[in-house]
């Protein structure tokens, strides 16, 4: 049986390929995506409650969505997302900046760039709910997301019935494993929270 290949073609992925293997497609565009936790960010009055009666200012971060340009040498991904926010106090016209980030993750664990930005969003007199759509890009050099011939070459040989290697997946072998992660990224959207916010938002 043929081994799961890394393929770049027309192939969708998980279709069955005309040999019997089964087809993956590889893109070197960053996978988009907002980690845990990071998606509400709750503001409070006076700022060092955290009792209900207190919150002034809640939002969500949401409809996170990426589009990814990889025609040059640099591959370029932008990402959008809405921010749905709800005030207590109503009396008159107010603009609320809320600090977010996106951040370029590497294999899984290591931050190679971040960036903070806000993004505003304006209440009208008597208004308690507002919404506003946030837009932030990152760039990855396509080099680096690139696998190096040998592995790709590793990982997409065609493997034949009663091959030695044939039931052995390449990407149980540590090295292949490791160039496969070195060459993966992430786009990570999120707001930028205080060390409370963020254990707000975690144990409330």
């Amino acid at each position: 049986m043929s081994a799961m290949g890394l393929v770049a073609g027309c192939a969708r992925t998980g279709e069955i390929d005309a040999t019997g293997g089964i087809t993956a497609v590889r893109s070197a565009c960053p996978v988009v995506g907002q980690p845990a936790g990071t998606g509400d960010v709750t503001l409070f009055d006076p700022p060092a409650s955290q009792d209900a009666t207190a919150i002034d200012v809640t939002a969500a971060m949401t409809n996170v969505r990426g589009t990814c340009d990889e025609a040059g040498e640099e591959i370029v991904t932008t990402v959008t997302f809405d921010v749905l926010a709800r005030r207590t106090r109503t009396d008159g016209p107010r603009d609320v900046q809320l600090p977010f980030y996106i951040a370029v993750v590497r294999g899984g664990t290591a931050v190679v760039a971040k960036r903070v930005a806000t993004v505003n969003v304006h209440f009208d007199a008597g208004q308690a709910r507002a919404s506003t759509r946030g837009t932030a890009s990152t760039s990855v050099a396509r080099s680096a997301a690139t696998l190096p011939a040998e592995v790709r070459e590793r990982l997409t040989r065609r493997r034949k019935a009663g091959d030695e290697d044939a039931a052995v997946d390449p990407l149980a072998q540590p090295e292949v494993r490791r160039a496969v992660l070195s060459a993966s990224f992430e786009a990570l959207v999120g707001f930028q929270l205080t060390d409370a916010q963020l254990k707000y938002n975690v144990t409330r």
